[in-house]
């Protein structure tokens, strides 16, 4: 969920934490399975690393259309997927790794008629799909408590409220269609941004592009599909951009390779599952010099990698890990 990468709609699409990937989850051999295909940028660097076969999964289609002029290359060692990462061990069984880059894509932003950037007039669609509701149809018919709770859960908005109510007054006059609309109103809301800050609508748009992909949900099924998916030995390795999501990848690790513990030391023992995973490396992998100098984008990403044991899948609650839940109305 690349809120980083909103900052920067212009940059062209380098794949973040290649490098410090490749090199955690040496050797790369057998079956992978890229659950956030995008550009195609660790789809070719774990087949040039070793892998045998790559399925590409993705829910955009733009995804395989821009890959056309160059998936061929690879002969048969990728297999195309259009869907989504939660349901992969539906695509594959007995994977010996998962890579998964959260976000949107340097694709999707720089194609104004995508409507997920604010630097750029559009439609205010942003669903990475290309179908079901769009962010115009959320901004337009939730209720202003709910698109409160949207901005401030998903996007850490500390000035919900306020833009809740602006959008809603503004929407009474005439619908809210395009998203220099929107960036405008929420700008509006907000003291101006001072020089090397971000753009004052980038947590609003953030939060509306989550709501519209439940992007939260897709992270929290898709951990598990993966323990699924994964065989004995198999790697899984997530790419992060923002506080919310670490968080959750994390506390998702931390609870399936059984370093949990009580939540309170006088409660009885709680029985434990056998760990699904061995983390080798419990600090997350960031950007190191020579990246942040290439690529800007990498500055606030994340890399969590973590080894499947033979116990095994289970389930864990949403809440265990953190995931935002909006409020039921």
């Amino acid at each position: 969920m690349a809120a980083a990468a909103t900052h920067e709609p212009s940059a062209p699409h380098t794949p973040v934490l290649l490098r410090p990937l490749l090199a955690a989850v040496a050797p790369v051999t057998g079956i992978w399975l890229d659950g956030t295909f995008g550009a195609g940028g660790y789809t070719r660097g774990l087949l040039d690393a070793g892998a045998d076969h790559v399925i590409a999964v993705d829910r955009d289609p733009l995804a395989f259309e821009m890959a056309a002029d160059w998936i061929t290359d690879y002969g048969d060692r990728i297999t195309q997927q259009r869907g989504v990462f939660s349901k992969m061990d539906t695509y594959a069984q007995d994977l010996d790794g998962v890579v998964l880059d959260l976000g949107v894509s340097s694709m999707q932003l720089d194609r104004a008629e995508r409507g997920f950037s604010f630097m750029k007039d559009g439609p205010l669609d942003m669903r990475m799909s290309q179908d079901g509701p769009s962010a115009a149809d959320l901004v337009n018919t939730a209720d202003e408590a709910d698109l409160a709770d949207i901005l401030f859960l998903y996007g850490e908005e500390r000035a919900s409220r306020r833009i809740a109510k602006a959008i809603v007054r503004a929407r009474e006059q005439a619908p809210i269609t395009t998203t220099l609309e929107l960036a405008k109103l929420v700008e509006g809301c907000l003291p101006r941004a001072k020089p090397g800050q971000s753009h004052p609508a980038t947590r609003s748009f953030q939060a509306l592009r989550i709501a519209v992909n439940a992007e939260y949900e897709e992270l929290f099924q898709g951990l598990m599909a993966a323990e699924r998916a994964l065989k004995p030995g198999g790697k899984l390795a997530v790419v992060t951009f923002h506080s919310v999501e670490d968080r959750m990848v994390k506390r998702y690790l931390t609870a399936r390779s059984g370093g949990g513990g009580n939540a309170n030391r006088f409660a009885p023992e709680v029985t434990r599952e056998a760990p699904a995973f061995r983390v080798e490396k419990r600090k997350a992998i960031g950007p190191d010099a020579e990246e942040l100098a290439e690529n800007p984008r990498s500055r606030s990403a994340k890399l969590r990698v973590a080894i499947r044991t033979d116990a095994p899948p289970g389930e864990i609650d949403a809440k265990t890990i953190g995931m935002p839940i909006r409020k039921e109305r």
